[in-house]
């Protein structure tokens, strides 16, 4: 089983960036596959980026293509989120999630954080 905290969500200008962090807990970390999902108010929540196990292979949802990179640091059991070029439209809550596989569906992922919210002002 592994827990997950995110962090670095906040209030930010449309053109901004942040980084986000999605801490976990436990050891076997490093064989899960780690996602991003995002839920702004009233909508369903969507796939945003996802990072195989090590690292070595990464998806993207089309609209943070270019603009979004994530990454994961096995050693510190941490996977990041690194946003650029903020949109008002990226406004929502950001959620970390593991799962068996590279997946956009958010049924695919077994373990969650409580999310933190992004804000991108115009």
């Amino acid at each position: 089983q592994v827990q997950l905290v995110e962090s670095g969500g906040g209030l930010v200008q449309a053109g901004g960036s942040l980084r986000l962090s999605c801490a976990a807990s436990g050891r076997t970390f490093s064989s899960y596959v780690m996602g991003w999902f995002r839920q702004a108010p009233g909508k369903e929540r969507e796939f945003v980026a996802a990072v195989s196990w090590r690292g070595s292979s990464r998806q993207y949802a089309d609209s943070v293509k270019g603009r979004f990179t994530t990454s994961r640091d096995n050693t510190k059991n941490t996977v990041y989120l690194q946003m650029n070029s903020l949109k008002p439209e990226d406004t929502a809550v950001y959620y970390c999630a593991a799962g068996a596989g590279m997946r956009v569906g958010p049924s695919e992922y077994n373990y969650w954080g409580p999310g933190t919210q992004v804000t991108v002002s115009s």
